[in-house]
């Protein structure tokens, strides 16, 4: 198996303080809308809203196939999928003796479900009841569990797989696909009306946030 690369020493010039004011600025805008989402914001319902076929909100905007990819899309930022993907994907690596690799990866999914639950219980903001759900769901809305451990997870494998390329372009296209899996993750929770806006943008914040955790706890590792 081929062994991580780290990074090059010049580009470790930029890196980390460019990581540090990412991780700054995602922590800035999680704690404003931790903070301001209980006053609501005018531009959710705007966003719910214009998802819906005007006069006809049970139904979405969109080709009639669009719903069920939606539907398909969220599953895959779902307990489920994440459960037996990250499991696996942890017991792979435990296999052929990539043990930090392993702790890290399941560090991400059980750190980042755990602080998302914590952070429900504390905010409890309802669910959106401005047009009918799509899906079902049980629990509080702030912030999205899907979201936010998408970006947790597939984040953090997709850096740990781009440490193993010595492509330039291999390591921004595994990155590239990790950012556009979460990002239709949380917009497909949004089009099936189970989450408010704000919720998504704050739980790809504070999922990012742990990623870049991940990752800064993974080059340590490897430079000792």
């Amino acid at each position: 198996m081929i062994s991580p690369r780290p990074f090059p020493r010049r580009s470790g010039q930029w890196l980390w303080p460019a990581l540090a004011l990412l991780a700054l600025s995602l922590a800035g805008i999680a704690i404003h809308l931790a903070l301001g989402f209980a006053t609501g914001f005018a531009l959710d319902s705007r966003i719910l809203l214009a998802l819906r076929e005007p006069g006809a909100l049970a139904t979405p905007i969109g080709p009639s196939w669009l719903l069920q990819s939606a539907i398909d899309i969220s599953a895959i930022g779902g307990f489920t999928v994440l459960c037996l993907f990250g499991s696996a994907t942890v017991l792979f690596l435990f296999a052929f003796g990539r043990r930090a690799e392993a702790l890290l990866l399941a560090g991400s999914m059980l750190g980042a479900s755990t602080f998302n639950a914590l952070l429900k219980l504390i905010w409890q903001r309802p669910r959106p009841e401005l047009v009918p759900h799509l899906a079902e769901v049980s629990n509080a809305s702030f912030p999205s569990g899907h979201a936010m451990t998408s970006a947790a997870v597939y984040l953090t494998l997709a850096v740990m797989l781009a440490q193993t390329e010595s492509s330039r372009w291999a390591r921004a296209y595994l990155l590239a696909f990790a950012v556009l899996i979460v990002l239709l993750i949380g917009c497909s929770r949004v089009y099936l009306g189970v989450h408010w806006p704000s919720d998504v943008l704050a739980g790809w914040c504070f999922g990012t946030l742990w990623a870049l955790a991940m990752f800064a706890i993974n080059a340590r590792l490897h430079r000792r």
